[in-house]
């Protein structure tokens, strides 16, 4: 049955992969010239990662969406299992928000074109003013409304377990007075661990898991570092055992 799955992957699912991905870029570069680019900034994205996981026959389960508020702003933080993470919020949190995604990402072709034309927030690190233009773009987006999206882990895991988190979502959120969802993935890694090169996906059903919002008491250090401990706490309670407790990632 492995076997077969990995020819239907070759046949079917990676030439959805492929032409969904061009026409979503394209949807969205072209969307985001003549119209709001917050509304084809996400849809688009939206729609396509929904088509790639049921393309892939992968079952997906949500709880907690009813801890959502419809109007509310608020900064996402979700552990990084893998690639498919970005299918599974993108496709099934249900909110309109922005990506804080590595500068690296804006290289990819027609994926990096459109996340940029799309308004979504590039992190880059390479100095003082580059990185408070990172902060400038996330400050703008969440006072229109809209909620953000980050990984603090940085980088996605390399064994299933969690890493430390970092404090940049958290300090961004304070100074904001905004609430903190945790989202705790699991599946994403046993769909497809990080490893070097083409690899066949493996059938497994993906969660996603949001949590009760952390609104801030205070503001400064102490609530940053609360805020942080309470939201790594949360998404490590929504981890299957196999995944449970921290372990030390190479490049983070």
């Amino acid at each position: 049955m492995k076997y077969l799955y990995y020819v239907y992957q070759l046949v079917v699912g990676l030439p959805v992969l492929v032409i969904s991905t061009i026409i979503t870029a394209l949807e969205v570069a072209i969307g985001c010239a003549v119209g709001n680019g917050h509304f084809w900034g996400y849809y688009p994205g939206r729609w396509w990662a929904k088509v790639i996981v049921r393309s892939l026959l992968l079952p997906v389960a949500v709880e907690g969406r009813e801890n959502l508020e419809r109007e509310q702003s608020y900064v996402f933080v979700a552990n990084h299992q893998g690639a498919f993470d970005i299918f599974l919020i993108y496709g099934y949190l249900g909110r309109n928000f922005k990506w804080m995604m590595k500068r690296q990402l804006r290289s990819i072709p027609f994926v990096g074109f459109a996340c940029e034309r799309s308004h979504q927030i590039f992190v880059d690190k390479r100095g003082v003013s580059k990185i408070k233009k990172t902060y400038d773009d996330a400050r703008e987006i969440l006072s229109q409304g809209y909620s953000v999206a980050v990984f603090p882990e940085g980088a996605r895991t390399f064994t299933g377990h969690m890493a430390q988190f970092r404090k940049g979502a958290f300090a961004l959120a304070d100074e904001l007075q905004l609430p903190v969802v945790p989202l705790t993935i699991n599946g994403s890694f046993d769909v497809l661990p990080r490893q070097r090169g083409f690899n066949f996906i493996c059938w497994h059903p993906l969660r996603l898991t949001i949590h009760q919002p952390i609104y801030p008491v205070g503001q400064g250090p102490e609530n940053v570092n609360a805020t942080l401990r309470q939201a790594y706490d949360s998404v490590m309670s929504g981890l299957v055992p196999e995944y449970q407790g921290y372990v030390e990632n190479p490049d983070q």
